[in-house]
């Protein structure tokens, strides 16, 4: 047996009835083994004692007949009914174990102790036995639904020590068997009513039994399950040598070296975004400077020779790259330590397109088309929502075709919440379907032979995080006449600001 040993406090999952589950197929396991048991033990000793009474009732008669006929003498050949009938009925009245009636033949004559001179449950099968075997024969037949045991005995002439000759009169003798019916349907009763407690009595062991194997599986799902729900710390306490002892060893084997690798490698994440925080932090003020000095040169620009003018604009654009990436991870750096907030109001989602349109002069030629419905509001952090429309406009503009599509709609999720649907498309070249599932990732490139861009590679990361914080979905995929698409999904009511 094992049991589950918490470092904190487990809340164990409600138990959850299967109709197949483990305790189901165990118990019923059991039961088919209990009963193919009590079934095979019922059947048995139904057939030994059904057996044994017949044939101590069948050995009764026949020997008691023979006898009887071997004692009697026949008056050959028989040419008086009367007298013959006469000795019928004084073998019939010897009957054991209980009384015969006595047919007699010889040839064409018929002759009985009772009312017919003919039986009707004598076979052909027995009258042949009779004429090939001296000894007889007996049948049991059931004619009627009534049980009979009928027995043949030829009369014979011994013509020497180990001889004799048929004398053509053969006695059968006819003996009901309904006392022997009554006493094996007796059996069979007892053999069932003695089964069907013997099952009720077995389903106590076989509750005993799943108990104590599903006990230990329970407890290792729920230390599990709290592993699962981060507590790395659970453990199995292990008792006994059994097989579920070994597993629980196993188990708690596993577990820390799950809980030493997990810890390292939070470790290593947390070292890495302290180095990317403060990488990014203690570059702003150099990068200010040099946003101040590139200014002024490009100002100069035109006052300068052809190379110098050249090389003077090329520094001052890889310094606005470089600039974008550093705040792109000071802010990629506030999701990951869960600094980032959401200052939620009710905005016009139209409006607040148009202006992230048009501060970015996206409006002033044909390469962005705006369909933005009216009278559609939504609680969203502007700048935030700024941020989210902007880095997908321009990821199309710069990586897709012109046009590029803003469209705007509402709709309900399959669970009923009502959401806002927002997507970009344009018209360039689509994203390879193998793609698709890594396009969010943090400086995934789509084209490998793109070592560099005029973006900084975390847009499309940071614009999933804004969508998260916003409790909304996005994602990406192609238009069927060609061209990439962006889908964002948020509630139409993201409630109170969140952290």
């Amino acid at each position: 047996m094992i049991t589950v040993r918490r470092a904190r406090t487990i809340t164990a999952p409600r138990s959850r009835i299967r109709a197949f589950g483990l305790r189901t197929r165990l118990l019923a396991a059991f039961l088919l083994v209990a009963a193919v048991s009590a079934g095979t033990t019922s059947a048995l000793t139904y057939r030994e004692a059904r057996n044994a009474l017949l044939k101590t009732t069948q050995d009764t008669a026949v020997a008691t007949f023979r006898e009887q006929v071997q004692q009697t003498g026949f008056g050959l050949p028989v040419i008086q009914r009367e007298g013959l009938e006469e000795v019928l009925r004084d073998l019939a009245r010897k009957g054991k174990p209980r009384p015969w009636v006595v047919f007699a033949e010889y040839g064409s004559f018929r002759a009985s102790s009772g009312e017919n001179p003919v039986s009707t449950v004598i076979t052909p099968q027995l009258r042949r036995a009779a004429q090939t075997n001296p000894y007889g024969g007996f049948e049991r037949v059931v004619k009627d639904g009534v049980p009979y045991l009928t027995i043949a005995m030829p009369t014979v002439f011994k013509t020497g020590p180990y001889s004799t000759l048929p004398s053509g009169l053969v006695l059968y003798a006819v003996m009901r068997m309904t006392d022997e019916q009554i006493n094996v349907d007796a059996l069979l009763t007892a053999a069932r009513d003695g089964a069907l407690p013997g099952l009720a009595v077995a389903l106590i062991p076989g509750l005993i039994a799943a108990r104590s194997v599903l006990r230990p599986v329970r407890e290792l799902r729920r230390a599990a399950s709290s592993m699962g729900s981060g507590r790395l710390d659970t453990r199995i306490a292990v008792r006994g040598t059994d097989e579920l002892a070994d597993l629980a060893v196993t188990f708690n084997e596993s577990a820390a070296q799950l809980e030493d690798s997990v810890h390292e490698l939070r470790e290593a994440e947390a070292r890495a975004r302290r180095f990317a925080s403060d990488v990014s932090h203690e570059l702003r003020t150099p990068l200010a400077g040099m946003l101040a000095v590139t200014e002024v040169l490009d100002e100069d620009a035109d006052h300068l020779d052809a190379d110098t003018a050249r090389a003077v604009r090329l520094v001052s654009a890889e310094t606005g790259k470089l600039a974008v990436l550093v705040e792109d991870l000071m802010e990629i750096s506030r999701f990951d330590a869960r600094a980032a907030e959401l200052n939620a109001d009710e905005v016009d989602v139209a409006e607040a397109i148009r202006k992230t349109l048009q501060n970015r002069h996206w409006t002033e030629d044909d390469r962005v088309h705006a369909e933005l419905p009216a009278g559609i509001r939504a609680r969203l952090d502007p700048r935030r929502f700024d941020v989210v429309i902007a880095n997908l406009v321009g990821n199309a503009l710069r990586h897709g075709g012109a046009p590029v599509t803003v469209g705007l709609r509402t709709g309900e999720r399959p669970t009923g919440t009502p959401v806002l649907i927002t997507e970009v498309a344009d018209r360039g070249p689509g994203i390879r379907p193998e793609s698709i599932p890594y396009i969010f990732d943090r400086f995934y490139k789509a084209d490998a032979a793109r070592t560099r861009s005029a973006g900084s590679g975390l847009g499309l990361a940071i614009t999933q995080e804004n969508v998260r914080l916003h409790g909304g979905t996005i994602r990406a995929g192609n238009r069927p006449d060609g061209g990439a698409v962006f889908t964002v999904e948020i509630p139409l009511d993201t409630g109170e600001a969140t952290a």
